[in-house]
């Protein structure tokens, strides 16, 4: 039997990375991302390199898209929390 060597290593598959994503962060972005990271391991071992390094590349994009909305949703909530708290506070105060 003769064992066959790939030429190139695996790419990285971003699969935690796209579930705490998708968990955390932003459902919608973290899907794509997981579907793309599951697509990388199963194209290297059916031996189509670009298609693993494309779908490496495509989870990578996703999940940090995902990530950085993610991030951004919660600066902004926390920004509104604290804009609108203090004008609630300000009004109560005059009463």
């Amino acid at each position: 039997m003769d064992t066959i060597t790939p030429t190139s290593a695996r790419p990285k598959n971003w699969l935690v990375e796209s579930i705490l994503v998708t968990i955390f962060c932003c459902l919608p972005f973290g899907i794509v991302g997981i579907i793309n990271a599951a697509n990388v391991n199963s194209k290297f071992d059916s031996g189509d390199i670009a298609g693993a390094e494309r779908a490496s590349a495509d989870a990578s994009k996703w999940t940090k898209i995902g990530f950085f909305v993610g991030l951004a949703g919660v600066v902004i909530y926390i920004l509104m929390v604290f804009v609108f708290g203090m004008a609630g506070l300000g009004m109560g105060m005059g009463m």
